[in-house]
């Protein structure tokens, strides 16, 4: 997707405006989703202990709900990141944002990443949609293209660059083009602005970036290298309110 082709509007609905900072109020949920609302973003991202928050949302609101498990560590048991995951979906939550075991990531240890995604994917299966976070700026190209890979061929529907939480960084552009060209050879990346239920029935995948993009040039870099949503904290500073 050309940078210059983008309008605000397509950037918005592919945003998941996130607040997973641990000393978010339920206040603060409440005026995300009312700017996530009135931005037109496409979803917003919070922390499971703050769900269920469907009253929040407006009677017509077409946001969905995202939440995290296994947050942000990635050091939980698989079978406590699948019970969360469920758990998550009973209470609202659309997109579950799992952390994998990192070092079974920087290991290439595929068994392992596959076996847990795998308890995973069966504890909320589709049409929920599940996000996998590799956290891309630890891992080297190799070790990024084999998350990503495995990620699809268990049924992903997302790869996600970060947590946001790791010293290493959060999303590049190098790691977005290189996540991209990834599940292009293997014939699976999803296009930017395919809607969830299309793209699961295609049996594509998309890219997430997320982490430290905070305004309008990073945003749309990503979307050009590859990304098909973006996790941002500030989403307002991305795309304002139109007058």
């Amino acid at each position: 997707m050309e940078a210059s082709a983008l309008s605000r509007d397509q950037v918005a609905a592919a945003i998941d405006s996130t607040l997973l900072a641990p000393e978010a109020t339920r206040q603060q949920v409440a005026d995300l989703i009312g700017e996530a609302e009135q931005l037109g973003c496409g979803a917003v991202c919070v922390s499971p202990s703050m769900l269920p928050v469907g009253s929040l949302f407006s009677s017509d609101a077409t946001l969905r709900l995202a939440t995290v498990c296994g947050f942000p560590s990635g050091k939980h048991a698989s079978l406590v990141k699948a019970t969360e995951a469920r758990w998550a979906v009973e209470q609202g939550a659309h997109d579950i944002n799992v952390m994998v075991d990192l070092a079974a990531a920087v290991a290439g240890d595929t068994s392992a990443l596959i076996s847990e995604l795998m308890t995973i994917r069966e504890a909320v299966p589709k049409p929920v949609v599940l996000s996998v976070i590799v956290e891309s700026a630890v891992l080297g190209e190799q070790q990024l293209r084999t998350a990503v890979r495995t990620c699809a061929q268990v049924g992903a529907d997302y790869v996600k660059t970060s947590t946001g939480f790791h010293p290493a960084g959060g999303a590049t552009v190098e790691a977005v083009r290189i996540m991209a060209d990834e599940l292009r050879s293997m014939g699976v990346l999803a296009p930017f602005g395919v809607d969830d239920q299309s793209r699961q029935a295609a049996g594509l995948v998309g890219i997430k970036a997320s982490g430290g993009i905070r305004d309008w040039d990073p945003a749309v870099a990503m979307i050009a290298a590859g990304a098909t949503r973006l996790g941002v904290s500030h989403a307002g500073a991305i795309v304002p309110r139109e007058a």
